[in-house]
């Protein structure tokens, strides 16, 4: 038998959109010879659609597109997910269900078991857990039947269970031939190594193969890679399809071979990929047609402005320069070479007069004190409005350039620099920047140099400089992977041979910044913890450490 893995991009509550991509990958499965299709977690309504799923039209309307979807497809059998009701008087009204179906007629129904409440993930709040894992003969063969978090739980790989059963040594006892498994699987630097160890374990520990199916593409700030992959039962890799592109491979289960299509080549490219396809996701589905950005002639705003021309194309991105009394003349040229380089259009706005203006109005108000961040807040703010401003009138998405390190420590402007609509390089942390811009450059200069060499600076007063007032940003990068992503105590990330004066100041100021991140727009998630979707911290609290 040869089996189709088709990696889908669906869009949330786009019912007519997801079935028609489901039956186009069906059809070209079984052109190509296929006995089997297979789709993601939810491929018929998209994942996740978070509060739809409380409205009751909402679950309607999925389960009447699956039953459309089952009318449509003839002469191959398909396994996707969907939603279906619970019947029982307990629990959440609704499974997340994995169907398999052929010639109109349901084959089998498996609901997930494992539903995850942890960092991105609040399932529980939604499904009701499956109470049995399924299976399901087909030909020969006897397939067990999962959904994403089902494989998860494996006690060799994660000494602390977070569920109390097995779903993969349940179906093991069941004696399956073959693991299925349909994911929604968000992406993160890393994480695509650590599925296909995760899937080689289990292939090894139960001699069985294991097909996985994920979907690709950006929803709001997560990311979904794909990297559909089958592997035998020796736990080799026997099948791979595309990384954060849609994309369909055969296997043939007899003799365990498959189709391996090209990935990225290391996380620089993987992080590129998945930027620009959280950038394009989300433009397409909230009708945004093109972007405005202010150019300072900095590392953000360029590899931002890069990533942008690179997905949207350069007649869709308006560079804005904002020169303020402080902005230095290579600051302009660095901007100017970019544009210039990349091919956009730019405008040029001095804000000096308009800084000038609030400086003279508050003159009476602010007598007697003495310039500090205040006023360096009021030129940022400015060009807010400005991009705003544009915005407005000509209906371009402003898209804010501030990256992950920046934002952990509040080294931004509420209402300045935090302003927009979506953040680009939000969760890349500084030190990622620099390697984005280096792999941006490798064919080519597109990236002036001397943006690459120069110190970073706000320039919001005279030969202001990051670190003046920052740790070096490999210290801050540092303890922001530590006290964030690992969950490190400071005196975990001290014994690390870091000073503990700069770790807890780093760690007070993220503490402290707290209130800036969660007025801020959001943005792709490329780290195993992001702000906003993957941190849910008071704001107002009394723990300190």
């Amino acid at each position: 038998m040869k089996f189709a893995l088709a990696q889908t991009n669906p869009t949330i509550g786009a019912f007519s959109e997801n079935i028609q991509k489901i039956c186009n990958f069906s059809e070209q499965a079984k052109k190509n010879g296929a006995d089997v299709v297979i789709f993601p977690e939810l491929s018929i309504c998209g994942y996740p659609p978070k509060d739809l799923l409380e409205r009751q039209e909402f679950i309607e309307d999925s389960i009447k597109a699956l039953w459309e979807l089952i009318d449509k497809i003839k002469g191959i059998t398909v396994i996707c997910g969907g939603i279906s009701k619970n019947n029982s008087d307990v629990g959440r009204p609704i499974f997340n269900s994995i169907f398999v179906f052929k010639d109109g007629k349901i084959l089998q129904r498996g609901d997930k078991r494992l539903l995850p409440t942890y960092d991105v993930f609040d399932e529980a709040r939604y499904f009701a857990p499956g109470q049995r894992s399924s299976w399901v003969k087909i030909g020969e063969k006897k397939i067990g039947l999962s959904v994403c978090e089902d494989i998860w739980n494996d006690k060799d790989l994660f000494p602390r269970h977070l569920y109390p059963v097995d779903p993969v040594e349940e179906l093991f006892k069941e004696k399956v031939d073959l693991f299925i498994n349909i994911s929604a699987s968000p992406f993160n630097l890393g994480k695509p190594k650590f599925r296909k160890h995760l899937l080689t374990h289990l292939a090894q520990k139960y001699r069985r193969p294991f097909f996985y199916i994920n979907q690709v593409g950006g929803q709001d700030s997560l990311i979904f890679d794909g990297n559909s992959m089958a592997v035998d039962h020796k736990g080799e890799l026997i099948a791979h399809a595309r990384d954060f592109k849609e994309d369909i491979i055969f296997v043939d289960i007899e003799k365990l071979k498959g189709e391996t299509h090209p990935t990225s080549s290391c996380d620089e490219e993987a992080l590129l990929k998945a930027l620009s396809i959280g950038l394009f996701d989300y433009m397409r589905r909230t009708g945004f047609k093109k972007i405005v950005l202010g150019l300072s002639g900095g590392i953000d705003s360029s590899v931002t402005a890069v990533i942008a021309v690179k997905t949207l194309g350069a007649e869709n991105v308006l560079g804005v320069l904002m020169p303020s009394p402080f902005t230095s003349k290579e600051s302009i040229e660095d901007a100017m070479g970019l544009a210039k380089n990349l091919g956009i259009k730019t405008i040029k706005i001095p804000i000096t007069n308009i800084f000038n203006a609030y400086l003279k109005e508050l003159a009476p108000v602010f007598k007697g004190y003495p310039t500090d961040t205040t006023e360096e807040n009021i030129q940022a703010r400015i060009r807010g409005n400005i991009l705003m401003a544009i915005s407005n009138k000509f209906g371009h998405l402003v898209i804010s350039t501030g990256n992950k390190s920046e934002l952990a420590v509040g080294y931004c402007t509420l209402y300045g620099d935090l302003s927009g609509g979506f953040a680009l390089i939000c969760d890349v942390p500084k030190t990622m920047v620099y390697k984005l811009a280096y792999f941006l450059n490798r064919e080519r200069e597109i990236i002036p140099h001397r943006v690459l060499i120069k110190p970073p600076s706000a320039e919001l007063r005279p030969n202001q400089k990051d670190q003046d007032e920052l740790p070096p940003y490999e210290i801050v990068d540092t303890v922001i992977h530590m006290y964030l992503e690992l969950g490190a105590s400071p005196d975990e990330i001290i014994a690390k041979g870091l000073d503990p004066d700069l770790v807890k100041r780093v760690i007070r100021m993220i503490d402290k910044s707290e209130y800036k991140r969660q007025q801020a727009p959001f943005g792709p998630r490329v780290t195993s913890r992001a702000f906003g979707c993957g941190r849910r911290y008071p704001v107002a609290h009394g723990y300190k450490l």
